[in-house]
């Protein structure tokens, strides 16, 4: 097996030194990226700061330091269709969002998004501000490097321009503080990151012919240059770009199991083998028979450098809260202290599966409208089938309290006689979730799972994996009219879930249902949905209920908020309250709010903020093209 990361990160510190540690060196101003002593002069400097890069990637999923809750990975999926905040007992839950979020509260780690972003582009523009000062590297060599920076700025900017739509563009490290940036439009920053990603696939190397797994490779270039031909309209360079991913490169989708087969806790959960659930072991993302695997962000090293997911923590229902009862009146669930003299291993649900808080907690039609595909519940997939361990239901679980005359049955949320409903939170202790995406151990620490904590361990995580690809040429396909093939490539996924319905004629709907299936807490949701529904408005085709799109007034009408009006049963349904508070979306909150502290910094020009939001102002100039953005920058 390749080595990983971890080792090439602790050159990292390097880097750190000038940086800060722990959230001080995440929390830049994002306008004025000036650090004197920031000048790179040797090899390992470069490799340092493209570590941090690297590492930082992942800061997303984990955040960077040791929390209960809110992983920033989390508030994608609360403005989407998949999910909403649900932790019921916080008297700020972010629920109400239509009219909460402003440029001066943006909760939920909404700022986090901005700042950090701008924080690994500083990453990236230090690499290719000062390689030319590194003596004796040769031209090739230079390049590699250029374009592994070249990814880490695209990926931020791609994002940005689909969280916060029209923002400044920064794009090397000043010699002096810079606070009159002006915004540059998304269609400028579009081209200039296609551009740029067009030599980064020339000058990185294939994984293959590098020594580290969690380095930018060629792959994840080609991954990330189709997602931007997607969104400059160049669908045959997408598919063309696909095609050498899935065809000629060495990639291909894991269709039998492989690797070490992880069943930690057979006596509570147990699992059939099957790939779905091997393909989700973090022991077997790494390894060389994944052939799937084209990016992961490695995250295993069993010292303080891994950092703990809390996975099970943030997105299990609380299972065992008090207010869940049996048909007798008894606490429907017990956490078992493993030296208790009541200990039972076989309802050891908090090692089992977890114990969770549910910061938040999926959408019906996440854990049961999704799985309809030709109007039946498909029993043969993978990825909601309970039946060989991999999707958990809380009425698979058992009462384990033994002065119950329930104890050993499963749950059942209504009683069977009065039919009244036995959980008092239904928001946050009662919900179905993919056991076999969220279940990460921590073995860190212990090294064995006799103390396994159950928030959720340390574990690689993917970043890009070739299933997403057959589904970005699906869309390509798509928007060029090509059903056929989109069709084709959407049921490869569905054939390797060992799914029973396949599609006969798929639209972008069906599509962004097959993401929803496979990329869960993988792609980041909202960004997804934020792309595509520009993308399908530049493609003049319709959505699946025949409504087309405009590019221009995305924040009055979208596909976005079409499908979180159609799909999310809390958003704008007047069904729950929490805390006073309503659940609501706006047609609008599709753009996130440029942050007021951004505009304040930026004394010296305005910030274009985004329709709908306290500032608007469309009479501010924008750069309309990224050459007039970088040119004044070069003025400073």
């Amino acid at each position: 097996m390749k080595k990983t990361l971890y080792k090439y990160l602790l050159i990292a510190g390097l880097l750190a030194s000038l940086t800060g540690c722990k959230k001080e060196y995440l929390q830049p101003d994002p306008l004025s990226f000036y650090e004197p002593g920031a000048t790179f002069t040797t090899r390992a400097g470069l490799d340092a700061a493209l570590a941090i890069a690297d590492r930082h990637l992942r800061s997303y999923w984990t955040y960077f330091e040791y929390v209960d809750l809110g992983l920033p990975i989390n508030t994608e999926y609360m403005f989407s269709d998949m999910a909403v905040a649900s932790k019921t007992d916080d008297g700020n839950i972010f629920a109400d969002i239509a009219t909460r979020f402003t440029p001066t509260d943006m909760p939920e780690r909404t700022g986090y998004f901005w700042n950090e972003t701008y924080n690994g582009i500083k990453y990236a523009n230090t690499v290719l501000s000062f390689i030319g000062n590194v003596e004796g590297l040769d031209e090739a060599t230079r390049n590699e490097y250029r374009g592994r920076a070249l990814f880490h700025r695209s990926f931020r900017y791609l994002a940005l321009v689909f969280e916060f739509k029209d923002v400044p563009l920064v794009t090397k490290i000043l010699s002096a503080p810079k606070v009159n940036y002006k915004t540059t439009k998304r269609e400028a920053i579009l081209q200039m990151i296609t551009a740029d990603m067009e030599k980064a696939i020339e000058w990185v190397p294939e994984q293959k012919n590098m020594a580290l797994k969690g380095m930018i490779n060629k792959g994840a270039c080609r991954q990330l240059l189709i997602k931007c031909y997607l969104a400059t309209g160049q669908y045959d360079k997408a598919i063309e770009q696909a095609d050498i991913l899935i065809n000629s490169s060495g990639y291909s989708l894991m269709t039998n199991t492989f690797g070490t087969f992880i069943n930690p806790y057979p006596q509570t959960w147990p699992i059939t083998r099957n790939v779905i659930w091997d393909l989700h072991r973090p022991e077997n993302k790494a390894i060389a028979a994944n052939n799937e695997n084209i990016l992961i962000m490695p995250n295993r090293m069993p010292t303080d450098a891994g950092i703990n997911m809390n996975s099970m923590r943030n997105w299990l229902p609380w299972h065992d809260a008090i207010g869940t009862q049996s048909p007798d009146g008894k606490q429907a669930l017990r956490f078992y202290a493993p030296n208790a003299t009541t200990y039972r291993v076989n309802y050891d649900y908090p090692r089992g599966i977890g114990r969770g808080i549910a910061h938040i907690r999926p959408t019906y039609y996440a854990t049961n409208e999704l799985w309809i595909v030709n109007g039946l519940e498909d029993a043969g997939d993978l990825r909601h089938n309970s039946t060989v361990g991999n999707w958990a239901r809380m009425d698979s679980l058992k009462y384990n309290d033994p002065s119950s005359t329930w104890f050993g049955k499963n749950l059942v949320l209504r009683h069977p006689t009065t039919n009244a409903i036995l959980c008092n939170d239904t928001v946050r202790n009662w919900f179905d979730w993919p056991h076999y995406k969220y279940y990460v151990e921590n073995l860190i620490e212990t090294g064995d799972r006799s103390n396994a904590n159950h928030r959720g361990g340390a574990g690689d995580w993917y970043f890009y994996r070739l299933a997403e690809t057959y589904l970005l040429r699906a869309e390509a396909k798509f928007y060029k009219g090509d059903v056929v093939g989109a069709t084709a490539d959407v049921n490869t996924i569905r054939q390797r879930a060992g799914c029973t319905q396949t599609y006969a004629a798929v639209n972008i709907g069906d599509i962004m249902n097959e993401r929803a299936r496979e990329l869960n807490m993988e792609e980041w949701r909202f960004t997804e949905m934020s792309r595509v529904s520009y993308c399908l408005a530049k493609s003049s085709k319709p959505d699946e209920w025949g409504n087309t799109y405009n590019a221009d007034n995305l924040a009055t009408n979208s596909y976005w908020f079409n499908r979180i009006q159609a799909y999310n049963n809390y958003y704008n349904k007047g069904r729950v309250i929490v805390k006073n508070r309503s659940y609501t979306m706006a047609a609008h909150n599709i753009n996130w709010p440029i942050p007021n502290s951004a505009i304040q910094a930026n004394g010296g020009a305005k910030l274009r903020q985004n329709q709908g939001y306290t500032g608007f102002d469309a009479t501010i100039s924008m750069w309309e093209t990224w050459e007039e953005a970088v040119a004044d920058e070069d003025k400073n």
